[in-house]
């Protein structure tokens, strides 16, 4: 029998409400957990887990990470302002369970990143992207980017980014990168403020390895938001196509278009 998990947080009243509904609801039928993230207490997840994410974006990129880790599906529900990543508003929610329960909605596999160095001990997921960006105020970073063996353009940007279609409409987006159709297996590399350089993204297919060098100074290493190492002069991020991906579960209540059309219109109000 399926177990599900909700990961919420604890400082999300709404979601902890929806979170105890949905306990109440499935009680008789389904084990539920809720997992906080503000804890950050270890949960355990199988395969057969259906992890529900309540929050925004933010909160379902940390529960993609818990179901990435045990290859188990995850349901987004929009409680946030943007949701580019969530297609499940809240008043749908038992509905979407249900459905999911009953393994009566599509399962999109989003193309994920796995970000490792030889240079340091780094070996990091995320869905998103990854940022070699500067760690000084005031300073460029400098980094040289290969595509595979071909070397190709050198960098004087306050960061560079490698993104997937799914996070194309996260720091990507803000940067001035494209827009991709989530389900698209590719990779984009976005400069952040380039300064006398080619401004703009380069796209490639998943199965490229990306390779980020830090010149002349230090940088950061940050993943879908979260600083996870620096680089020192010299050194390297290598960026490939996690081979497990991430199993989105797919509704027909929101598609990309209107997600995007209402986050432009809150952007302007």
């Amino acid at each position: 029998m399926r177990d599900v998990v909700v990961v919420a947080y604890a400082s999300r009243e709404d979601a902890l409400i929806l979170a105890r509904g949905l306990e109440a609801r499935l009680a008789q039928s389904v084990a539920v957990r809720t997992y906080l993230v503000d804890d950050d207490e270890l949960v355990d997840v199988s395969s057969d887990t259906l992890v529900v994410s309540l929050g925004g974006d933010g909160t379902f990129l940390r529960a993609a990470r818990l179901a990435h880790q045990a290859d188990a599906e995850i349901l987004g529900v929009n409680l946030g302002r943007v949701g580019f990543l969530l297609s499940v508003p809240p008043e749908s929610l038992f509905e979407e369970v249900d459905r999911a329960l009953a393994h009566q909605l599509a399962t999109e596999l989003r193309v994920a990143l796995r970000v490792t160095s030889s240079d340091q001990p780094i070996n990091e997921f995320c869905l998103n992207e990854v940022v070699v960006e500067r760690d000084q105020i005031g300073h460029m970073v400098r980094v040289r980017s290969f595509i595979g063996e071909d070397e190709f353009l050198t960098y004087s940007a306050d960061g560079v980014m490698v993104a997937t279609a799914t996070g194309s409409t996260g720091y990507n987006f803000s940067a001035g990168g494209p827009v991709l159709s989530p389900e698209l297996e590719v990779l984009v590399l976005t400069p952040v403020a380039p300064h006398f350089t080619i401004d703009r993204s380069i796209v490639v297919g998943s199965d490229q390895v990306i390779r980020l060098q830090t010149l002349d100074r230090d940088a950061a290493i940050v993943a879908d938001g979260k600083l996870v190492g620096q680089l020192h002069a010299g050194e390297s991020i290598m960026v490939s196509n996690d081979p497990r991906g991430v199993k989105v579960l797919a509704t027909e209540k929101l598609g990309l278009g209107s997600r995007l059309r209402h986050s432009l219109r809150e952007g302007h109000a």
